[in-house]
């Protein structure tokens, strides 16, 4: 008879995957140490792999039929991201080539953009698991790993906090973009509108997997979102690559 993992130790599973979402390749795009050049294939990359399309992921989701609070979860996300209905009144993939003309891009440098080998790969992954039959298995690659970050643990260990604008314009003012690359501020919305609902979003996604996954889905969950971490550090190894940063021996 197998042995079930129980819901505190399959979070703790969950939160100990995303204590490892960190590439090596960060700090070069976060330090201003390349050029806004060299940045181009990083934020093409990640324009095209999941930026463009989250909102159509999460609509697979919703498209499974999952219980009636998980469907308000998930259409409350969706409205956010397609419309910023809850935030800035401007969809996230709009508000993301909003801040990459900051950078001195084109939107047309984001409309056909030929992705790494190991992009396709990755992107590939997410369109399989966004539609799978289980619906946790996909809540869990999109809501948790996608939308997650290493800040995880700390963001699910405490209670959400929503910010005040002061707060907000001090996090925008401190961003690689801004500080490095010579973003204005006014271009940089797309920060705001994920500090204005991100907290929220990040309970939501931890609450609908951990509450929801039976029993004998558990392992199966750690399974795909380890995989989906394993094919995540591919992928960002190939863009730091196309960035002109060496890999570590």
């Amino acid at each position: 008879m197998a042995t079930h993992i129980k819901k505190s130790a399959f979070l703790d599973a969950l939160l100990r995957i995303m204590d490892e979402k960190h590439h090596w390749a960060w700090d070069y795009f976060s330090s201003g140490r390349l050029s806004n050049a060299r940045l181009k294939p990083h934020f093409q990359h990640e324009y095209a792999v999941y930026v463009r399309d989250f909102p159509v992921f999460l609509a697979r989701i919703l498209g499974k039929n999952p219980p009636p609070s998980v469907r308000h979860m998930l259409a409350e996300n969706i409205y956010e991201e397609e419309t910023g209905g809850l935030s800035l009144g401007k969809s996230h993939p709009e508000l993301f080539l909003t801040m990459m003309e900051g950078v001195g891009f084109r939107q047309r440098d984001f409309e056909q953009i030929h992705l790494l080998p190991a992009a396709r790969t990755y992107r590939a992954w997410l369109d399989r698991m966004s539609d799978h039959r289980h619906w946790v298995m996909a809540a869990a690659t999109l809501t948790i790993f996608v939308e997650g970050s290493v800040k995880d643990r700390r963001e699910i260990l405490a209670p959400p906090e929503r910010k005040n604008q002061d707060d907000i314009e001090s996090i925008i003012s401190l961003h690689p973009l801004v500080r490095h690359h010579g973003v204005s501020p006014s271009q940089m919305d797309l920060i705001r509108a994920h500090q204005l609902v991100e907290a929220g979003h990040r309970h939501d996604a931890y609450d609908m997997v951990v509450n929801y996954t039976p029993p004998a889905l558990r392992q199966s969950v750690l399974t795909c979102v380890k995989k989906s971490l394993s094919l995540w550090l591919n992928y960002r190894d190939a863009v730091a690559r196309a960035c002109g940063i060496t890999l570590p021996s």
